[in-house]
């Protein structure tokens, strides 16, 4: 798939990075996409939080459409909505594996939880692009490589002051590097947790027979 990804699409998938990039939100969806449906005091547990804040988290996350509840006695349960933020950790497991050398998490059926620091630190660099520009931008550089801001801007249908800018923030962070030739300054890709939810997000597009139900 050779084209960016329709501008809902792209959209719904900023909102849905948005509110998993932080550090507490995605261990809770980890603890679910390796443990299935849970209770609020199982997550606690696990996640090593105060209740309270484990249950401010989850309601984000219900609101964000990401999880949803079901009763069982007494008890209220957890579970992830949808595929997509489990898609999300089968990514970012690989990248671990390959980051750590610990390739049994390659494997595409394998689930486990990630170290605390690496979850963290995914959680923090997924925050610094969880913007619809920058998604647009990244994703842009994700398909067609190497390109000069003209280009970029063309494509994303935007300003190219505001792109310019969104470029200065993503080169500060690591996400793209640049180089001049001539008059004109080109961008590329790095890799890293940003290329990885990007592959992620538009192979699970691509896999959908129903694209509307992203």
């Amino acid at each position: 798939m050779d084209v960016q990804l329709p501008t809902g699409i792209m959209k719904k998938a900023a909102k849905g990075i948005s509110y998993i990039a932080h550090p507490l939100r995605l261990r809770i969806l980890e603890f679910l996409d390796v443990n299935g449906a849970s209770s609020v005091s199982e997550i606690t547990k696990a996640v090593g939080e105060e209740q309270v804040i484990v249950s401010q988290s989850l309601k984000k996350l219900r609101d964000a459409h990401l999880v949803y509840t079901r009763r069982k006695g007494i008890f209220i349960y957890y579970a992830i909505q949808e595929e997509y933020p489990a898609s999300i950790f089968v990514c970012l497991r690989k990248l671990f594996g390959y980051m750590a050398n610990e390739f049994y998490f390659l494997a595409d059926n394998y689930k486990a939880i990630l170290p605390r620091d690496y979850t963290t630190m995914a959680a923090n660099r997924i925050k610094l692009f969880a913007n619809y520009d920058k998604m647009r931008i990244l994703e842009y550089l994700l398909v067609h490589g190497e390109s000069n801001v003209s280009e970029i801007v063309k494509a994303v249908e935007s300003s190219q002051l505001k792109v310019s800018q969104y470029l200065k923030r993503l080169k500060d962070d690591a996400f793209v590097t640049s180089r001049r030739d001539g008059r004109f300054i080109f961008y590329s890709l790095t890799s890293g947790v940003h290329k990885t939810a990007l592959e992620c997000i538009r192979h699970r597009y691509e896999m959908l027979k129903d694209k509307e139900g992203f």
